[in-house]
């Protein structure tokens, strides 16, 4: 494991000791989760070795690790995207540091474009598979046979099943899908959205995946979700924008928040 991990995980443990059991990653909407944690330390992104700093408005590049539903998480409020510098590994220092404090689970979250009438904006949606679109993987150049990865249960399925009852005791719909990735930053086109649809995606979007392939590299059970903020191109009559995107991201984030917190109080039941 990379020295940064090392040492960024031990300036988390330097500001408060021990090990934690669940990394989360906050994608657009979801900033405020990170004010909800007890016995907090927070530390920007630009003081952690080998972290970047995301140059996205809604994101904060802030790790805060403590208890949430007293279960010791650690936060990455924000992430690098591959756009920002063309580096699809641009999350690896931050997802070794998780491993090197002791998470055994990730929970990834994004904003992303729906492709299904069924699921509208302003919901949740549990991710059960995705399609690397983009051809990239924060994996090439490794130089032994670990980097032929297995990925057929990637978002583990206990996992979701643990989510899926959290969802049902509180009341919230969560539809599953398959979540794809396009490189952004640009929008999809109307033709990649219905080429998207064809291929059986149900969400597209700008992230996770990378994150999704090191936590599993790296021996850590994965479960994600989407929450929608807006209709593929082509399948809403107005513009796409990532205005729209931090206006609407708040309003699935909120349903993700409730059935988190719920997954985390049930955790070790």
């Amino acid at each position: 494991m990379a020295n940064y991990a090392k040492d960024s995980a031990g300036i988390v443990r330097a500001a408060r000791a021990g090990d934690y059991k669940v990394g989360i990653i906050l994608g657009s909407g979801l900033g405020s989760l990170a004010t909800e944690i007890d016995d907090a330390v927070r530390i920007p992104y630009a003081q952690l070795a080998g972290f970047p700093v995301s140059s996205v408005t809604a994101h904060a590049s802030e790790l805060v690790a403590g208890m949430l539903e007293g279960v010791p998480v650690v936060i990455l409020s924000g992430r690098a995207h591959y756009y920002e510098s063309g580096n699809p590994s641009i999350m690896r220092t931050p997802m070794e540091t998780l491993k090197e404090l002791g998470c055994e689970i990730i929970v990834a979250t994004n904003a992303a474009g729906s492709l299904r009438e069924q699921i509208a904006p302003g919901s949740a949606m549990l991710i059960n598979d995705h399609i690397n679109w983009s051809g990239l993987n924060p994996l090439i150049g490794e130089e032994d046979e670990s980097r032929f990865l297995d990925m057929s249960k990637a978002y583990d399925p206990a996992l979701r099943e643990q989510i899926k009852a959290a969802a049902k005791q509180e009341g919230i719909e969560l539809p599953e899908g398959v979540y794809m990735w396009f490189s952004g930053p640009s929008f999809e086109t109307p033709a990649e959205i219905r080429m998207s649809q064809v291929l059986g995606a149900d969400a597209v979007g700008m992230s996770t995946v990378p994150e999704v392939i090191l936590a599993r590299f790296l021996g850590m059970r994965v479960a994600a979700f989407s929450t929608i903020t807006n209709m593929g191109a082509g399948l809403q009559a107005h513009d796409l924008s990532h205005d729209e995107t931090k206006e609407m991201a708040p309003k699935g984030a909120a349903k993700i928040k409730a059935i988190l917190k719920t997954f985390l109080r049930n955790l070790d039941k």
